[in-house]
Formats: C-alpha cells, sequence, structure tokens
C-alpha cells in the first residue's frame, strides 16, 4: 500500500472510531438515539451542501461538505452493523465488484 492510501485508510478507520465512541453507552447521547429515518434529512442537507460547493466551485467548502457527507455515509452502514444487516465493508465489496464488473 502507497502513502497515500495508508493516510486515507488511516483517516477513515479514525473517523469510524469516532463514530463508534460517539456511538458506545458513554458516548453522545444525540449520536446514540438517532436512526437510519432519523438522520435521513442531515443526509439530505449534507448532499445539497455539497452539490451547492461543487457548483460555486468552492474548494474549501467542498472539502468540508464531503467529510460531512462521508460521516452520514458511514453513519448508515454503522447503523446497519449494529442492526446486524450489513457493514461499511460489505457496501465498499458491492461497490468494487460493481465497478470491476462494469469496467473488466
Amino acid at each position: 500500500m502507497n502513502i497515500e492510501n495508508k493516510k486515507i485508510a488511516d483517516r477513515f478507520i479514525e473517523l469510524l472510531e469516532i463514530l463508534r465512541k460517539l456511538r458506545a453507552p458513554n458516548g453522545c447521547s444525540w449520536d446514540r438515539k438517532q436512526t437510519s429515518e432519523s438522520l435521513v434529512p442531515y443526509l439530505l442537507e449534507e448532499a445539497y451542501e455539497a452539490i451547492e460547493a461543487i457548483e460555486e466551485g468552492n474548494t474549501e467548502i467542498l472539502k468540508e461538505e464531503l467529510g460531512d457527507l462521508t460521516l452520514h455515509i458511514l453513519f448508515q452502514a454503522e447503523l446497519a452493523r449494529e442492526s446486524g444487516r450489513f457493514s461499511v465493508a460489505d457496501c465498499l465489496k458491492n461497490i468494487c465488484e460493481k465497478l470491476i464488473q462494469r469496467h473488466p
């Protein structure tokens, strides 16, 4: 793994660990009570904010909004993992397989 990929993997794992701490029994009460459904408005808001930053050509805001959107995507996957439905690893495996299938 090259240095840049390791840096990305480390940050992704760091975000996942922070989210899991927030969801833990002694974590954040707001994060613990969230459901997939309760987070939908925030997920949509972050997606719209990322689109707005792209349309405006604002790199700094886009960087922030893509981070926010990544959190919400990971949050949804973490809620699914907690309920035994699937994990973020499953999501990543599926998209990798889809890309390979579409681009042999």
